[in-house]
């Protein structure tokens, strides 16, 4: 008997509701299946759109309900959830393959560098905050664990989504760092560098490079280091995304500014020497009381933005100290910057930071000379212990030449301390003078790398 037949059979005739019920399967169950599949399906298409970070986050939080599968891919470095980055290991090819520019972006390059917003609106969550915080010094640990990870850029933040990406020249490199790519790109209207991880580094350099991007996360803000701006950690190519500081590095501004038709005009005068140096100071001061030693402070480790303000950098030895326990004296290339202490082979402490300040004031008085030229790295210990010190430059006033005489003091308890040298530093600033400095000549690469000390193994590289 069909169902009609039953319908007409069990019903009376005009019964509405004995109809629906005997056809309410066909009628009420199966539609409004169908229509909460297409509701649930539209929801989720509007999330991954829109909010693709949410869908991340659900994701992750089912797959950690699941029996824990082997990972045979990156080791999450230190202090980052394992669980958390296990897409790496399981959604990642067989190949470690990063972007190659030209082909899919636009390689129109910026002729003409952009000015960073004041206060950019990176309402993606990539922000951080701009209020330095000076907490009490720490004990410090032998080794470094990152608490605070890096913001992860959106899943939809693929290399192809930077506008305007180019290969980053560096102002001149004898050896590059052969694990990472670097690349100017734009972002949220802001100029960016990308410090993009190559597909030939091994676990190791992942790790590290993952493990960097979490040391400065953890290092936290401050208005005169370079500004972290997020990570892309989910998926390869792993990229670092820094804001870009059009004028580079210190030493090559210096450099420039010995040149007479340059565009545009680098002018150099004393009283910016000395407010680029109390920004200097004051991000030397927020490591300190942090319980951190920078350890390389030199003209190439300051970055220098497009309104001329200096942000401390070099930073890569400082992870590189605190993960693999090295020492300052690992690099020969720094000696000619190092405090007579340093190459005594004694432990550093923040009068070894003091005496390379030092330094790097004498370095923007002589527009990017080389300190202690005319001594051979060999025989700088005996140079010091002799009660010789740095020759005041031409440029110099005798303001900025005692607070260079102060910092390289041959005993570290005769140094001044860092909010001493800001004291002095402010005070010269209102006296200085605005006249525009000027070097003899251009410089000699060749002649400048003998006589800093540098060696054919030794490396240029600012980021």
């Amino acid at each position: 008997m069909s169902s009609v037949k039953q319908s007409d059979f069990l019903c009376q005739p005009g019964d509405t509701l004995c109809d629906i019920r005997v056809y309410q399967q066909e009628v009420i169950i199966v539609p409004i299946f169908l229509l909460s599949s297409f509701l649930v399906t539209l929801v989720f298409i509007i999330l991954l759109r829109y909010c693709p970070d949410k869908v991340e986050r659900m994701r992750l939080k089912s797959s950690q309900s699941t029996p824990r599968r082997v990972l045979h891919g990156i080791d999450a470095p230190p202090g980052i959830n394992v669980l958390e980055h296990e897409s790496i290991a399981l959604d990642m090819p067989s190949t470690y393959a990063t972007f190659h520019p030209p082909k899919t972006y636009s390689s129109k390059r910026l002729s003409t560098p952009v000015s960073l917003p004041p206060e950019p609106d990176l309402s993606t969550p990539v922000s951080l905050p701009c209020t330095p915080d000076f907490s009490p010094p720490a004990p410090q640990k032998p080794t470094f664990t990152p608490i605070v990870q890096p913001r992860e850029l959106p899943r939809q933040r693929l290399p192809e989504s930077f506008n305007l990406v180019t290969p980053l020249r560096s102002a001149f490199s004898i050896r590059s760092d052969s694990s990472v790519s670097l690349y100017r790109a734009r972002m949220d209207n802001r100029n960016v560098v990308l410090r993009v991880l190559n597909d030939t580094a091994d676990p190791s350099e992942r790790q590290n490079f993952l493990g960097f991007a979490s040391f400065l996360a953890q290092l936290g803000p401050h208005p005169f280091l370079p500004e972290l701006l997020g990570v892309v950690s989910l998926r390869a190519p792993l990229v670092t995304v820094v804001e870009e500081l059009e004028n580079k590095d210190l030493l090559s501004y210096l450099w420039q500014c010995r040149q007479e038709r340059v565009e545009p005009p680098c002018e150099m005068t004393e009283r910016r020497i000395f407010t680029m140096a109390r920004q200097v100071a004051s991000a030397l001061e927020f490591l300190h009381n942090k319980d951190i030693l920078h350890g390389n402070i030199r003209a190439r480790s300051i970055l220098v933005s497009k309104d001329y303000t200096a942000k401390l950098w070099g930073l890569h030895g400082v992870h590189k100290r605190k993960t693999q326990e090295s020492t300052q004296r690992d690099d020969p290339s720094m000696k000619k910057w190092q405090a007579p202490e340093l190459l005594a082979r004694r432990p550093p402490s923040q009068g070894s930071d003091i005496w390379s300040f030092g330094i790097l004031l004498y370095e923007m008085a002589t527009l990017g000379d080389a300190p202690f030229a005319e001594v051979p790295v060999t025989e700088l210990l005996q140079f010091h212990q002799r009660g010789k010190n740095l020759k005041k430059p031409s440029n110099c006033s005798n303001s900025l030449h005692t607070v260079i005489k102060g910092c390289t003091q041959w005993k570290e308890q005769d140094r001044p301390s860092l909010a001493e040298v800001a004291k002095k530093l402010a005070a010269g600033e209102k006296s200085a003078s605005d006249k525009v400095l000027r070097a003899q000549m251009p410089v000699n690469i060749e002649r400048y790398l003998q006589e800093a000390g540098y060696g054919e193994a030794n490396s240029y590289t600012v980021f």
